[in-house]
């Protein structure tokens, strides 16, 4: 069996000598390892991959880790077996170009989860979760019926047992109470290469200003509006010669595409988050 260890901690000494080590004396083999220490603040970042001629018992494990290795680092830590796929719920308003094309990955079997249900405030995109036979919520949000369709939210959510949300063109605030349930584990797509020309039409924006390069960002959601850690970004080149239509053509483009990438990473657990920035392994 494969496992990955994701750790931070206070950087210091020993650590890697001490974490492969006890990988050895429980009979595995470390076949990846990544780090990163950010000296300006101190901590230590690592991703470890490694491998078991026989089944463990992951429990165990975790204790034996946590006694001899956790706390005596003061690490932030989790490890994961490559045999359990996270339960991603995806969530949709009107616009169709991001959830298709992480539901044709993940039918390919190119993105490794499992998508317990689609959520939407509008009923147009419905017949997109029925193509893929998953099933498909509806759950209108207004201003008199917020805290409500937030309640019925947090109930699927609970009776799936997901792991983690999918924003996919979700034009709808992700409130507070969520985001506190759920941290660093909702993953947004924005229509613009933040920070700049954020707002409703971010592409006539930056038409209007004649933009050589146009963008788009994926981030974590936090309380901060469009603020949160960012996990990948792409660009794409325009000119004068480009419409409107051209510049949201392109963007819709790179918007699969960030959101599809920042997803993957998620999943092989290759992002951590610190001080709203973010450390991508590779």
């Amino acid at each position: 069996m494969n496992l990955t260890i994701v750790i931070n901690c206070p950087d210091q000494s020993g650590i890697i000598r001490s974490v492969t080590t006890f990988i050895h004396q429980q009979k595995g083999n470390v076949v990846y390892l990544d780090q990163h220490v950010d000296k300006q603040a101190g901590v230590f970042f690592m991703r470890l991959k490694s491998e078991f001629e026989e089944t463990i018992d992951l429990s165990t494990f975790k204790k034996g880790f946590k006694k001899e290795l956790a706390t005596g680092f003061n690490m932030t830590w989790d490890a994961y077996t490559d045999e359990y796929k996270p339960k991603m719920a995806i969530f949709v308003s009107k616009y169709n170009h991001c959830l298709y094309d992480l539901l044709s990955r993940y039918n390919s079997g190119e993105l490794s989860v499992e998508i317990p249900f689609i959520l939407s405030n509008h009923m147009d995109l419905e017949y997109v979760a029925e193509q893929f036979g998953i099933p498909y919520f509806h759950i209108p949000v207004t201003k008199q019926n917020r805290i409500e369709a937030e309640n019925k939210q947090l109930e699927l959510l609970k009776k799936y047992d997901v792991d983690f949300i999918v924003l996919a063109r979700y034009m709808q605030i992700v409130s507070p109470k969520l985001i506190d349930i759920y941290p660093q584990k909702i993953i947004n797509i924005h229509h613009s290469f933040l920070p700049a020309f954020a707002g409703a039409k971010p592409y006539h924006a930056a038409f209007e200003r004649g933009v050589k390069i146009i963008g788009a960002t994926s981030h974590y959601v936090t309380e901060d509006l469009d603020a949160g850690p960012i996990i990948e970004q792409d660009v794409t080149t325009v000119s004068h010669t480009h419409s409107v239509k051209d510049f949201i053509a392109k963007g819709r483009d790179l918007e699969r595409i960030v959101l599809s990438r920042a997803v993957q990473l998620h999943v092989a657990r290759k992002t951590m988050v610190y001080n709203n920035k973010t450390v991508i392994f590779s």
